[in-house]
Formats: structure tokens, sequence, C-alpha cells
């Protein structure tokens, strides 16, 4: 699980440990990873790693580290992203190249990193963070538009090439979550947010996490190459 520290992240790093999974907690930031194994407790199946999507070496490193504690990997859960929002008149190159890198190539550097371990294994799951921003674009956000527009790319070429040898890849488009993100957002526009929502709320971490846990489950054994929204309605 990366970006697993907070947010949608740290739910699905949960909702996985209770359902019975040994998880690896990936975040770029290491004191946020200690917090969130700290919140988790020490009796939980969880293991910390400080990995940047965009160095494959700390991710090569946490792979080799995960298959030796535990002999294969399962599921990847690609959930590491970041905004750096302007128009396109305004948008700096580094702001465009930034959120790429994190987004798309991260995305790409850690599915890469485990991809041969799961057709060895002759099953596996990988999963993409996208968002409806992904399907139908938002003002301002061109870097972000494009990097989730990607990650959908990625799951629909991916399963042609990996479905054949047992493993799925499939992604979820969040819409509007309640998580820190939003903290700096006035009341009055998360109003006018809430109620472009038909079911007249924001959606929560654990929302987007359930699906996770389904998506990676037998339960969704027949599913591959789907983009599941997760958005109340947002879109209709």
């Amino acid at each position: 699980m990366t970006g697993g520290a907070q947010g949608i992240g740290f739910a699905t790093v949960r909702k996985f440990l209770d359902e019975g999974a040994k998880v690896a907690l990936c975040d770029v930031r290491g004191e946020a990873v200690d917090q969130a194994i700290a919140t988790l407790g020490a009796d939980r199946a969880v293991s910390g790693h400080v990995v940047d999507v965009t160095r494959r070496d700390q991710i090569d490193a946490m792979v080799t580290t995960v298959k030796q504690r535990h002999g294969r990997i399962d599921v990847l859960v690609n959930n590491a992203g970041i905004t750096l929002d302007a128009r396109l008149q305004k948008m700096r190159e580094d702001q465009f190249d930034k959120v790429i890198a994190v987004n798309l190539k991260g995305t790409y550097n850690c599915a890469q990193a485990v991809v041969d371990t799961m057709v060895e294994q002759g099953a596996g799951v990988i999963l993409n963070a996208s968002s409806v921003v992904g399907i139908y674009g938002n003002f301002g956000q061109t870097n972000y538009a494009a990097s989730k527009f990607g990650v959908i790319g990625f799951v629909k070429t991916w399963a042609r090439e990996l479905g054949p040898k047992g493993v799925r890849c499939n992604a979820v488009a969040p819409g509007f979550v309640a998580t820190t993100i939003l903290d700096t957002i006035p009341q009055k526009v998360l109003e006018q947010m809430t109620e472009r929502v038909p079911l007249r709320r924001l959606g929560t971490p654990e929302d987007i996490a359930n699906v996770y846990a389904f998506l990676a489950s037998d339960e969704a054994s027949y599913i591959n190459g789907a983009v599941i929204e997760v958005a109340g309605g947002l879109t209709v």
C-alpha cells in the first residue's frame, strides 16, 4: 500500500488488516509511517516502509524485504498521489512534472517492481487510484487529470497483458472524499461540493477502502480492467 500513512491509504491498510491480510504500509514520510504504525498497534500484521515512489531503488528494497518476510506479494494498491493545481496558462513546468512523476510514473514503478513476482505466483491483484477527475477532467487540474487518466490506461493495458497470467488489474475513481486535503477549503465551498452529490454527503476514506478490499478479494475474481467510480452519484 503506497501513500498508506493517512487518508484513504491508511483507511485501506486498516481494512485489509481487519480482513486478515499482512500489510506493507509505505509512505514517503518516515514520521508519518511511524505514527501510522503506532496508531494501528503493535499486535497488527503490518510493517512500515519509507518509500518515495519516484525512487525505484527504494521500491525495489521494499519489495525485497516483503518477499523475504512473507514469501509472496498478492496485492498492490497504488494509492500514493499529490496535487499541485493551476490553470493551464499559469501552470509551471515543475508543477506538471512532479505530479506526473508521483501519480503516473510512481504507479508504473511500483507495478513493474511486483509484476514478475505475481506472474511467477500465477496470481495477484494490482489496484490503481484514479479519480472522477481522471474520467471527466476538472478546472485547474491539467496535471492531475492527465495522471489519473493515465493510470486508467495502465489498468486497461495490464488487464490484457496480465489477465492470462492470473493477475487482475483494476482502478478505483473516488469523488469528493473527506480527508485532510479538504482542511483548507472554506465551509461554504464544502457545502457546495456536498450539494453536487446526490447522496448529499462527502465520501469517507472507509468508503473507498471497502471497494479496494472487495476488488482485492476472490469475490471479485471476474473483475479485470474495470474502473469503479465511488462518488455518491456525483457524475450522474
